[in-house]
């Protein structure tokens, strides 16, 4: 899980905590993806934090102790963007994992999607809707295959965007690694979003979309985000909506 930054879009309330604390009805949005995760049988769960680390790292404690769950932190998370994150939880992609960015509210039936999704090397999970704006990241698919991935695409190019959830499966992983050990050996590269890795293997064909359009997920990234996940999700409590029955021996890059 991907939760080391502040979140200033969302100021004042992430002045002094990461936007991965916002609370959403009953929890966290850090607690909403980590309790999915964990009641889905995921075996491990890594959260690579940042602003302000010191708060993620008693959340996590105080609610999970050593149970699953840990956290990475990456002290380029002011210098920086996901990228990085993603260089600092290298050693836990040698098997079959997700990765999820922590600005993310999801149900459970999206989470299933992608775990019984078509097996491939890459699965970017995709919504489609009528019409994206500049901030979304857009993604072009080809004959079952995703071919581009990027905020800049036209919208002649544009299939539909990605939601922040992968799932990297077989040959998917060590793909990734080398990819991402390979960019951050040039200084450049600590500006650049994970997705820009994802774009470049999918010219390989290595990356399939999984599409979730119609099941329950929001992104937090301005506060009309927030109301909307608030009247979608604060008022499910645990045991409820998030629940996944299936056991999944998987890890979870966050």
């Amino acid at each position: 899980m991907l939760s080391a930054g502040q979140g200033r879009r969302l100021l004042p309330l992430t002045a002094e905590q990461p936007k991965c604390l916002i609370r959403i009805g009953d929890r966290t949005l850090l607690e909403w993806q980590v309790d999915a995760l964990l009641e889905a049988g995921i075996r491990e769960v890594v959260v690579i934090s940042g602003y302000r680390s010191d708060l993620v790292e008693g959340v996590i404690k105080k609610r999970y102790g050593h149970r699953r769950v840990r956290v990475e932190f990456n002290p380029f998370f002011d210098i920086s963007d996901n990228l990085a994150s993603c260089w600092i939880a290298r050693d836990v992609m040698s098997d079959d994992f997700l990765l999820l960015n922590g600005d993310i509210i999801f149900e459970a039936a999206v989470l299933n999607r992608v775990l019984e999704s078509e097996t491939a090397p890459i699965t970017l999970t995709v919504n489609l809707k009528d019409e994206y704006d500049d901030d979304d990241m857009k993604v072009k698919v080809n004959r079952g295959l995703v071919r581009q991935v990027s905020k800049t695409l036209a919208p002649q190019q544009t299939d539909c965007e990605s939601i922040g959830m992968l799932y990297f499966r077989g040959k998917g992983p060590a793909l990734f690694r080398a990819a991402v050990e390979n960019a951050m050996r040039h200084p450049t590269s600590l500006k650049l979003w994970y997705l820009s890795i994802i774009d470049a293997l999918a010219a390989d064909g290595v990356v399939r979309p999984c599409p979730v359009t119609g099941l329950g997920w929001a992104e937090l990234d301005f506060p009309g985000d927030l109301e909307a996940a608030k009247a979608a999700f604060g008022g499910i409590t645990v045991g409820t909506k998030l629940i996944v029955k299936r056991k999944r021996k998987v890890k979870s890059k966050k």
